[in-house]
This record gives C-alpha cells, structure tokens and sequence, in this order.
C-alpha cells in the first residue's frame, strides 16, 4: 500500500534525538544495582580468605562519546566509547579467627558499548523498537581498598576486578534492554495514529509498513487519510507512488501527496461539512447591500412581483468532493458548487427561487504553523450558469458581481477562518518544529 504522507529523519535528525536519548540513559545507567559480591581466595603463605563485597554505590556512569548510525534495511545502532563509571562500597574479610572491614574505591574506565535497535509496527500501525543485540567491553577496572587489611585485597585485586566486569558487562546491557522497553518505546508510541481534527473528522496516521533505513535517512510510511467520525467509509481512490526529493541537509522531512489532501475533501464532503448557508445577517456592515428580493429584483424584476421585499437565503453545497492538485507552483483545486437561493416567506418557510452552478480556480497557500499543517484559499475567477429557474429567465451574468462579494466577504473568510486552525501533524510528545519550509513537487 502506498502511503499517503511520509515522514523522513536525516542523520541530523537522528544525531539531536540521539543527544536527547544519551542523556535519559546516563541517568539510568547512573542507577544501576550492583549485587553483593562474596567468595574466598588462597594467598601464598596466608592461606584461605573469605571476603565479602558489599553496599556498591555507583556514583555515576559517564557516556562522554556516542554515536548513532544508520544501518541499511536494519536499523540503527548505537556505539558509546570511553565511558567510564566510579564504584564505592564496603569489604569484609575474614582469615581464620580475625575479622575486619572497610571500604573501596573502584573506577571502570574505557567502556565500549553496542546497542542494536530494531524498528517495526504493531498491528494497531504504532510503531515499535526493541534493541536486537547489546554488548559491552570494559578494558580496565582498577580497586583500591583502604582499611587494616585493604593490602591483603590489593594481592587478589585481579580477581575481584574480572568479577565486577563480568558483572557490570552484564548489568549495562540488562539497563539498556529495560531502558529501551521502559523509556523509549512508550514514548515512541506517543505519535498519534489517529488524530482527532473536530467533531466531524480525523486523520489516520497509522504505520503502513514498518520503516525503513538506507544509508542516509529514516523513513516512515503513513495512512496519511482523514476520515468522517460519524460515519467511516472507503476511499474511492487510491494513493499514487510518492516520490520523495533527494535532500538531506535538515533534520526531518514531511511530505504529503495530494491523496492525503483529497482524502480530506472526502471526509468533510460525506460529513456535510462542505454546506454553507449565507443570509443578510451575515453580510458585513460595511458593505451596502442587503440579501432581500428587492436587491435582485433589479436582476430578476418578476422576483419583486413574486416575492416582495422579503429576505433571501443562500445555500451553496458542492456536489461531489473537491479534488486537489499539487504542482510546483503549489496547490489548485476546481471546485464545483450547488447554489440554490431560496425567499424567506414570512412564516419562515422556504420559497425556492433559482439553482446556480458555480465554477473557480482556487488556489492554495500552505505552511506549518505549532505543529499543525494551516492553509488558506484565493478564489480566481468564477463561472455561473443557471441550472433551474422557479422565477423564469434571467442573465445569469448581471449576478457575477454579487457572487463575488458573498465569495470574498462572507464565504472565503469563513474557510480561511476554519484552514488556519490547521490540522496536526504526526508528531510524539515534546516535539516542536522550527525552522519550516514548504516546497511543492509533482
């Protein structure tokens, strides 16, 4: 299934998320819990030795060089050298009769880790990540222990060190499992995969396949269809190939095919949101014109014979949905619009007068604006023709002035009104976007 929006992160992007990540694991690396450690030891000349190591208090966990890495139809993967974390805690000896205790100091210096991640989809289209395979090398471990028998460690110390790197080895890798289950993949499934835009529709956003990785981005197929939540039906058209440009100098890229957009014409189309009524109440003060039969009387002079000096309505309805076209110039549609007028009788009922289609060249402005995709529309030149008539025949060409005004002071700044409270992007918590862009391809 082809998608109908594509969400690519660059190395870039992947580098200040990975600065944010590196910064969570410090911290839960900082946390680990270290077990007790105990068992005996035969020193030339002194004999058996019972030690036991106790109360190991990392004090912190250093990750001072990191990066992550694209790995083609993989994944990613994460290289930390150099860390280095600092122990404390306390011994316990005992040689035959005698006892005694104190403390330890214990660096590990030059750790080298290895983090795998995986990347996949749920059945629900979230998406998923779990870390494929971890390893950690610990080059030097050193101990110094201080008390009235601290010397009698210092003779085994190689011992204890190959115990704490097996241990710690173990422990890191363990940390970065849970860490990537407990921190990262909630988080990860904060993207919303389906977003409610208002009472009418929402926008599906779920994964259509898992993403993908190449050498220098990763990319993530949406759905990227609206839906009617009153009533949810099949698009009757499919998503066509969405050809992502060749860049990669910024962090993330959204693109958006024309389905996505005309997926949202069908949506508000089935929902009834794509029906405007206008009345004189709505006309502004500053214009002078009311929408009563005695204004078009002058168009329509049997209107006045008919229908004296009464109010009118306007109920303008598009036919079928909107179908939108992206080119490099941006964004044009050619929608086609119903425009019964009706007189207002004066116990309220309705007196249908004329049917008008209308035809225009609309044309689209599109930004980013909060994380929500915002537009607004400029109407070209628009065609009447008189589809039927309830007052006989009249030039339909001495209304094009009135239609104009209604389109330009009434109708175009109510859907501007409704196009700039945008719609969401797919975005996880947190995230604000910066720095915007919009270019249009075909």
């Amino acid at each position: 299934t082809n998608p109908g929006f594509v969400v690519r992160i660059t190395q870039a992007g992947l580098d200040y998320a990975h600065q944010q990540g590196i910064a969570v694991l410090e911290k839960e690396l900082a946390q680990l819990k270290m077990p007790d450690i105990s068992g005996d030891f035969r020193i030339w000349r002194v004999g058996k030795v019972r030690y036991e190591i106790s109360r190991l208090d990392l004090r912190r966990f250093h990750l001072p060089y990191s990066r992550i890495s694209l790995v083609p139809n993989v994944g990613l993967q994460v290289s930390i050298s150099n860390a280095f974390a600092e122990v404390d805690g306390n011994w316990r000896v005992k040689i035959y009769f005698i006892r005694d205790h104190g403390s330890f100091d214990l660096k590990v210096e030059n750790i080298y880790i290895k983090i795998n991640l995986k990347l996949g989809s749920d059945t629900s289209g979230k998406p998923t990540i779990d870390t494929s395979d971890c390893s950690t090398r610990i080059s030097k471990v050193r101990v110094h222990f201080s008390g009235k028998f601290g010397w009698l460690y210092n003779l085994f110390h190689s011992a204890i060190e190959s115990r704490f790197r097996k241990i710690l080895e173990s422990k890191v890798c363990e940390n970065v499992v849970s860490s990537v289950r407990r921190e990262l993949q909630p988080y990860l499934r904060t993207l919303p995969v389906t977003a409610r835009i208002d009472a009418m529709a929402g926008i599906d956003y779920s994964l259509v396949a898992p993403p993908t990785t190449t050498a220098q981005s990763l990319d993530v197929d949406l759905k990227g269809e609206f839906f009617s939540l009153a009533h949810r039906s099949a698009v009757p058209f499919p998503p066509l190939a969405l050809a992502f440009p060749p860049d990669h100098d910024r962090m993330v890229y959204f693109g958006a095919s024309s389905y996505f957009f005309n997926t949202a014409g069908f949506a508000y189309h089935g929902a009834g949101a794509l029906v405007f009524e206008i009345t004189d109440s709505l006309i502004p003060k500053d214009i002078d014109f009311h929408l009563n039969t005695s204004t078009f009387s002058a168009f329509i002079p049997q209107l006045e014979k008919m229908y004296p000096d009464m109010l009118m309505k306007f109920r303008l309805s598009a036919s079928s949905a909107p179908f939108l076209n992206i080119g490099p110039g941006g964004l044009s549609l050619k929608p086609v619009v119903d425009i019964q007028a009706y007189a207002i009788l004066p116990n309220s009922s309705l007196a249908p007068l004329f049917l008008l289609s209308l035809v225009s060249n609309v044309s689209a402005v599109i930004d980013v604006k909060s994380g929500h995709i915002v537009g607004s529309l400029k109407v070209g030149r628009m065609k009447l023709s008189l589809k039927h008539s309830d007052v006989g025949t009249f030039q339909v060409r001495t209304l094009q002035s009135i239609m104009n005004i209604l389109a330009s002071s009434i109708l175009l700044p109510r859907l501007n009104a409704r196009l700039d409270q945008g719609f969401p992007l797919p975005l996880p918590d947190r995230i604000q976007l910066s720095n915007i862009l919009v270019r249009f391809h075909q």
